[in-house]
């Protein structure tokens, strides 16, 4: 990254003064985006105001602009807004608003099998019926209620329902293990479950009635719980009379057609008020409880979506995800705008990898959400979505999860999807409930990172190898240096504060210790970023806890990933990376690679050979790792995301406890071996 070449450019807007970014100041993207920052309360007024919310009250001003990032300062005080009222009547004051006959929601079933549609008045209606159930049962402001269900229009109603009231959703997937479920679910001690009676994944389908007894059983302790609510996941419920403290939906929603009472009235709260807990992965410890604002994500979710990312009320937009990933507000946060949602439940590679490509063409999806695991079982395969479908409707691909290689930048563009789509390499987090770089359409698209920092986010590139005083000042680095990513200053989606952190807010010292124990009056994200000089964009080499770093020479795992992916996918399925230093042992950090070979293929000391060169060839001879070795099986999360850093600690001499977010726990064990490599290479052979 140190290099100012230009990268290949791959995309560039035919007309960018067409735009909703060009119109909203008519200004370059890095005049807007140095306005947005350094007049923080013009730029986020205007956001605010063309957003066409339906609100009450007044506000003096934004944000208090001498109040640093770590005082969490509040926005837009005065303010109530209620989340559901403005997702069920988008732009309600607008000409266009939707109409009751409108499609509002498509719902998917693996497979590519449709489960329903459901217009705007259906999906008004039915979430006036599950806010009265939980009016019924006493459900006030403030109230947490949890989800365990699929990506269906029963999640996104039992949301609504609970929004409509004031009160804090929560959601987990169901593919999630029953001690991950209770790690989330009984730190906000709800009010409420709501629990998927079955699932489907990869062609089976599952009984979660043993599930939802073993969770039930987990929250004796809850004071707060009166019970758990089954959702039907396909037409005839399950029979849940032997679940302790059960109750199944039809009972729940309680026919209330005849003679029901009006809806509740929406119930607005203050702008920087909780409406959405969301959880960090835990993969090394109990997971964060991250509470959101409802006026910071909806405010947020307008510039990300209408400005970035060009949504708008004729956007027909698919992310896949499950709703236990922060990627489930971008499931169904289009129809803030009125944009039709398309929910998709189950296994984007059942019966095989054409299933979303189909469903695009199916549903004339416009804007998708995937991962680069997606494109890459594509590209391995020899495929590509324009050929196997009409994917000629999408004007917008976004990717996130993991970083995404050069590789599937220029087959994203050669091989897989037409010349006017725009590729969004998008990067945030659960944190933030947003992203810290994504796209845009006013500069091109090169190879390599996002396109740029997100508008109103004073994104900048700290130097990562300063002493870690608490608190220290930080030191800028010069684009092209790799260090690690901050925030200078506040914006309207900083979390609240962590759920049983204190008594927040303000935040309390888990919170602090998290983001801004770092460098002071910073917001230190964690991810280990460089700025390209030329183009602006930002590279995600990894995170920061899990940069390499062997005598000195700091790098991110994605560059190793890069060259096996781009050298050796057709012997080489997975890679992981990660550092060692065993305290006592290691006077310095060692780079270990695992490799998870193709069905077919053997690890050798050839390939081994040829590894080594090729990294010393396409990076440097200090990128090489000290060692190679095969491994059965990486540890990835539910959502499919490898994780490093229990494996780096693992292999640094430290026991961990496995999270209940990953979906293969057992596969650590194989690592521990490792803390004494040593004993490996003499047994084995110098590798």
């Amino acid at each position: 990254m140190a290099s100012a070449t230009v990268p290949r450019k791959l995309w560039e807007h035919p007309d960018p003064k067409s735009t909703a970014m060009y119109k909203f100041m008519q200004q370059t993207f890095q005049d807007l985006h140095q306005y947005s920052i350094s007049q923080r309360s013009a730029f986020w007024s205007q956001i605010f105001d063309s957003s066409g919310y339906i609100y009450e009250g007044s506000y003096d001003r934004p944000v208090d602009e001498s109040a640093p990032i770590d005082a969490v300062p509040r926005w837009f005080e005065g303010v109530r807004v209620n989340f559901a009222e403005n997702m069920l009547y988008p732009n309600a004051n607008a000409p266009g608003s939707k109409r009751d006959a409108d499609v509002a929601v498509t719902s998917v079933r693996e497979g590519g099998g449709e489960l329903r549609e459901a217009t705007w008045g259906e999906l008004r209606a039915e979430a006036a019926k599950v806010a009265a159930a939980l009016a019924a049962r006493g459900l006030e402001r403030g109230d947490r209620v949890v989800v365990v269900g699929a990506n269906s229009v029963e999640t996104l109603l039992v949301w609504l329902g609970t929004s409509w009231l004031g009160g804090i959703f929560s959601s987990s997937s169901t593919d999630m293990g029953v001690t991950g479920i209770l790690q989330r679910a009984v730190q906000v001690n709800p009010k409420l479950v709501f629990m998927d009676d079955s699932a489907i994944y990869n062609g089976k389908t599952i009984d979660l009635r043993d599930k939802m007894t073993e969770v039930m059983n987990g929250m004796k302790e809850c004071s707060n719980l009166s019970g758990i609510i089954s959702v039907p996941r396909f037409a005839k419920a399950k029979d849940v009379s032997r679940v302790p403290r059960a109750e199944t939906w039809a009972s729940f929603l309680g026919g209330r057609e005849a003679g029901a009472p009006p809806p509740p009235p929406f119930v607005r709260i203050p702008f920087s008020d909780p409406y959405l807990i969301c959880y960090s992965s835990g993969t090394t410890g109990m997971p964060k409880a991250i509470v959101h604002s409802v006026g910071g994500c909806m405010v947020n979710y307008f510039k990300e979506g209408h400005l970035h990312e060009r949504v708008s009320r004729d956007t027909v937009a698919m992310q896949y995800t499950t709703t236990g990933w922060i990627m489930y507000v971008a499931a169904v946060a289009p129809l803030l705008f009125g944009a039709r949602a398309v929910l998709y439940d189950g296994s984007p590679f059942q019966p095989d990898a054409r299933v979303l490509a189909r469903l695009v063409e199916r549903q004339r999806v416009t804007k998708l959400g995937i991962s680069p695991r997606w494109m890459f079982e594509f590209a391995k395969a020899g495929l590509a979505p324009r050929d196997v479908a009409d994917v000629s409707s999408l004007e917008v691909v976004t990717s996130t999860g993991m970083v995404l290689s050069d590789q599937l930048f220029e087959w994203f563009y050669d091989r897989g999807f037409p010349a006017h789509v725009q590729l969004g390499n998008i990067s945030g987090g659960t944190d933030i409930a947003g992203c810290f770089g994504l796209l845009n359409p006013l500069t091109p698209v090169y190879v390599g990172g996002t396109q740029g920092p997100s508008l109103g986010v004073d994104v900048r590139i700290f130097d990562s190898l300063q002493e870690e005083e608490d608190g220290a000042a930080g030191r800028e680095v010069d684009a092209g240096t790799p260090g690690e990513l901050v925030a200078a200053h506040p914006f309207p989606n900083v979390p609240c504060f962590f759920w049983g952190d204190g008594d927040g807010p303000p935040p309390g010292p888990r919170y602090r210790a998290a983001y801004f124990a770092r460098f002071r009056h910073v917001w230190a994200h964690g991810d280990f970023c460089a700025v390209h000089p030329a183009t602006g964009s930002i590279a995600f080499l990894g995170r920061a806890d899990g940069v390499l770093n062997p005598s000195g020479v700091r790098f991110g795992s994605a560059e190793i990933y890069g060259v096996v992916e781009r050298r050796f996918a057709d012997r080489v399925a997975e890679s992981l990376c990660v550092g060692q230093r065993r305290p006592g042992v290691d006077h310095d950090e060692r780079v270990v690679l695992f490799l998870l070979m193709r069905p077919g293929h053997r690890f050798d000391g050839a390939l081994v050979r040829e590894l080594r060169e090729a990294i010393s060839r396409d990076l440097s001879k200090r990128h090489v790792p000290r060692f190679i070795f095969e491994t059965p099986e990486i540890p990835t999360t539910i959502n499919g995301k490898k994780v490093e850093l229990p494996v780096k600690q693992i292999v640094s001499g430290q026991k961990i406890k496995a999270s209940g977010t990953l979906a293969n726990p057992q596969s650590l064990e194989y690592y521990y071996q490792f803390a004494q490599v040593e004993e490996l290479v003499d047994a084995k052979g110098k590798l």
